[in-house]
């Protein structure tokens, strides 16, 4: 018996194994998600704590010189 898992998008159960569009169930699910992504609507947090360190990286023009 396959194991079934949630389509993150829609919610509807499906299988991992033989799902080409894995892990959402359907083609249409994989390009909402994507959409979502290029449209900003999803995003990456970074801890404040970091925030600080990132920008005092050095700039690869400025380590060759």
């Amino acid at each position: 018996m396959k194991k079934k898992h949630k389509c993150p998008q829609c919610g509807r159960l499906t299988s991992w194994e033989g799902n080409p569009f894995r892990p959402f169930c359907s083609e249409r699910c994989k390009l909402i998600d994507l959409g979502h992504w290029l449209e900003e609507e999803y995003r990456i947090s970074v801890p404040t704590e970091g925030v600080e360190e990132i920008h005092e990286l050095p700039k690869e023009e400025e380590k060759s010189e």
